[in-house]
């Protein structure tokens, strides 16, 4: 007796049985040298390996299995059992075999270690038989020297008509009440090999055909053998307690066969039926970058409060709604909005939500808050930005301050930024903003260009124009950089100079009108606003006595086209928020120099963490083990969370009908991303805005973009330009490559590739 092992000598020549077990490896051991199918122990799957054994509860659960025998690992018995089992399965050598092999390591629920080992297909004759028993025991040795165990799994060679792969769940979009099939003529080892392409169908869990993308003209598969192998994985799902991949095949008298049966591996995440659609769009050009922990507090947090109180304010959502989920959220450190709770997306059914008398409800309700608000709103907003501009200007250099003062103040700057964020989203709804209005970034453009002519070194220019500061996006990390002006072009006349800054805060819904866009529920303004009062903007000076907004800091020269004195509401609101950003991040440094921590570790802690140390309380006891969070891929457009926070992007057709032209005109350029050598006609092609833009757009062709709304900087900015611009074009960055051709046609809001012709 000896035992069947990775240990193979050479073969015996037909005839000579006992040489030829001892060849394979037979010594004294461990049990039966082949077990059939039906037996209970080729069901144990650390004697008969998980294809084996899967295929042995199968077959014992009644599932259509062909007959076999499984060569166990580490076996024993008769010398003469393994010829007289391979006589009896092959009816004396002239039915072919498969050989095939059955490690405990594959077909598992974690790992399916597919197509790693080998299987031998059409083996004809007992000295054939032994050479692709030896193979498949040799295919247990891997490249690390390392062995796996293995048995050997033999089974008729059955001649199919039809073959393939069925998975009784949709692994790709993550749905178990789905089933995808995938055949081929013949046998499945050709489909699953790559040698041929299936016809793939897409099934309900009932068998319903759902879609259909054939391989070839005829149909391989009826609707009736579609039903029967949705029955199949039904079945099979109940005997494994979970959806299964399973290969089969139809022979030439009809009859269903299942060659493998084991879990699926990888499913995708899924979302619950009640997850938010989230997206960057609407922040993410305030707050590109991924953030640190403290960012999010000191910045999300804030923004979302305000927007939610806009929201409110405007009977655009449920109080219900905004008190329960957040506005904004962070998704690994990237900022996201709920795109139905801002009305980025119309509602899933749109038939019930005309039925639904609750949103007229909320507006009808809202209706006499917003129509004071509207003409309120111009004088709210200029008290608001003198309030802040006087806080600025009286906050003393943070070096100066206590500790506890530190505390104060930055407590205020996160009170502050919640009423400019919510006036801001209010100022975007109610107030109309003439195509050539004035904008901070295009004011600070203007003043940044200046200043360079007249010699001024960048570290100086922020103190002598804080406008430009509308040009950066807030960081705690990062050194402040000034965007490099020789991106092409200049800025137009003062009455269009500017090129849109950083947003501060989502744009609220806005109704499709003629006019200028507004709130829904919200009357539309009507023109003639009156500006805020000129702010004491000039100087976030960097000075030892003083560390806020000074007036009189810039030059008395200054002209109307540099200095942000009679910005819109909406305009000097964003501007303020910025700068009160910036005031957080000097407010931040100085605290974490004072408490001992390394300033490049101030963003790991929390808000409340840097509270309680600058009352004394001590840091956080793992602040020296925490580390940056890992770098995450920009977000997509529209997506939602499933299980574990995991990014699950929204369907092609989720916004198809996004897509819209925010400037009029047609035009035909090269896609640019920004970053290769700038073609003569570029088509600038962004997923979203970031601040440090803004230089490349004079001069442009057109301008595509992923996200974006007609009230939004993308939109502003175009119109500004005169610069035919699409935005809402989904996947644009990867459909449209640098150096491709576009035709941008921004009245029909349509972008295609070439040249129009």
């Amino acid at each position: 007796m000896t035992t069947l092992d990775e240990r193979h000598g050479e073969g015996a020549r037909d005839g000579d049985e006992p040489r030829g077990e001892v060849a394979l490896g037979l010594a004294p051991a461990y049990g039966p040298a082949t077990v059939p199918l039906q037996e209970p122990l080729a069901a144990v799957v650390a004697k008969a390996g998980s294809k084996a054994a899967n295929l042995a509860r199968a077959a014992g659960a009644g599932l259509p299995v062909l007959p076999g025998f499984v060569i166990p690992y580490q076996a024993q018995g008769d010398p003469h059992s393994l010829r007289r089992a391979w006589q009896a399965l092959s009816d004396g050598g002239s039915r072919p075999l498969v050989v095939r092999s059955s490690s405990p390591q594959e077909d598992t629920e974690e790992s399916s270690l597919a197509g790693q080992f080998t299987s031998v297909l059409d083996v004809r004759g007992w000295q054939d038989f032994r050479t692709a028993v030896r193979t498949v025991l040799d295919s247990a040795r891997r490249a690390d020297g390392s062995v796996a165990p293995m048995a050997v799994l033999v089974q008729p060679m059955l001649t199919a008509r039809v073959g393939g792969v069925m998975f009784g769940a949709d692994p790709v979009e993550g749905r178990t009440d789905r089933m995808l099939v995938s055949a081929v003529r013949g046998g499945p080892d050709s489909l699953v090999s790559g040698e041929q392409q299936g016809t793939n169908y897409w099934l309900s869990g009932r068998g319903r055909l759902l879609r259909t993308e054939a391989a070839e003209a005829e149909p391989l598969l009826t609707r009736r053998e579609l039903f029967r192998l949705a029955r199949l994985a039904r079945r099979a799902r109940q005997v494994f307690g979970g959806p299964q991949d399973i290969e089969f095949g139809f022979d030439e008298d009809g009859r269903l066969w299942l060659f493998q049966s084991r879990p699926i591996t990888s499913m995708a995440a899924r979302p619950s039926r009640r997850a938010r659609l989230l997206g960057p769009g609407p922040v993410a050009e305030t707050l590109p970058d991924q953030l640190l922990p403290l960012e999010e507090d000191l910045w999300v947090a804030p923004m979302a409060r305000g927007i939610a109180a806009a929201l409110d304010i405007g009977g655009t959502a449920p109080r219900r709604l905004l008190r329960s989920a957040p506005v904004l959220t962070t998704v690994g450190g990237r900022a996201a909005a709920d795109l139905r709770l801002l009305g980025a997306v119309p509602p899933r059914h749109r038939w019930l939500a005309l039925l639904n008398p609750a949103p007229g409800a909320r507006r009808l309700a809202a209706a006499w808050r917003v129509g004071r608000l509207a003409a309120a709103l111009p004088g709210l907003a200029t008290d608001l930005v003198a309030d802040v501009d006087r806080r600025l200007a009286e906050v003393p250099a943070p070096g100066d301050l206590s500790s506890a003062a530190l505390g104060d103040e930055l407590r205020w700057t996160r009170r502050a930024l919640v009423s400019l964020h919510a006036q801001e989203a209010l100022a975007g709804a109610l107030l109309p903003q003439p195509p050539t209005s004035r904008t901070a970034a295009g004011t600070a453009l203007a003043a940044l260009t200046a200043a360079r002519a007249r010699g001024i070194p960048d570290h100086r220019i922020v103190a002598t124009d804080p406008v430009v500061l509308s040009l950066t996006a807030p960081s705690l990390r990062n050194p402040l950089h000034l965007p490099n002006t020789s991106g092409g072009g200049t800025p137009p006349e003062a009455d269009r100079d500017g090129i849109r800054p950083p947003a501060t805060g989502p744009d609220l819904p806005a109704e499709k009108t003629a006019n200028p866009p507004h709130q829904p529920g919200f009357p539309a303004q009507k023109p003639g606003v009156r500006p805020p009062a000129t702010p004491p903007t000039e100087g976030l000076a960097e000075r030892p006595a003083r560390g806020g907004i000074h007036p009189g800091d810039a030059p008395a020269e200054k002209s109307a086209r540099t200095s942000p004195a009679s910005l819109p509401p909406r305009e000097a609101l964003r501007l303020r928020i910025r700068w009160v950003q910036e005031l957080q991040v000097r407010l931040v440094r100085e605290a974490a120099r004072r408490v001992g921590a390394d300033p490049a570790r101030a963003g790991l802690m929390r808000w409340a963490e840097l509270a309680d140390a600058l009352h004394g309380r001590g840091l956080p006891a793992d602040l020296a083990d925490r580390t940056a969070p890992a770098a995450t891929p920009p977000l997509p457009d529209s997506f939602r969370l499933a299980g574990g926070g995991v990014v699950v992007a929204e369907g092609d057709g989720a916004r198809g009908d996004g897509t819209r032209g925010v400037s009029a005109g047609r035009a035909v350029g090269t896609a640019w991303d920004g970053l290769a050598p700038r073609p003569p006609d570029p088509v600038l092609v962004v997923r979203t805005l970031d601040p440090g833009l803004a230089p490349l757009l004079p001069g442009l062709t057109g301008l595509v973009a992923q996200t974006g709304s007609p009230l939004s900087h993308l939109a502003v900015l175009a119109r500004e330009f005169r610069l035919p611009a699409v935005v809402g074009v989904t996947d644009a960055v990867d459909r449209f490559p640098a150096g491709a051709r576009l035709t941008v046609d921004g009245t029909a809001g349509d972008v295609r590739l070439g040249d129009g012709s």
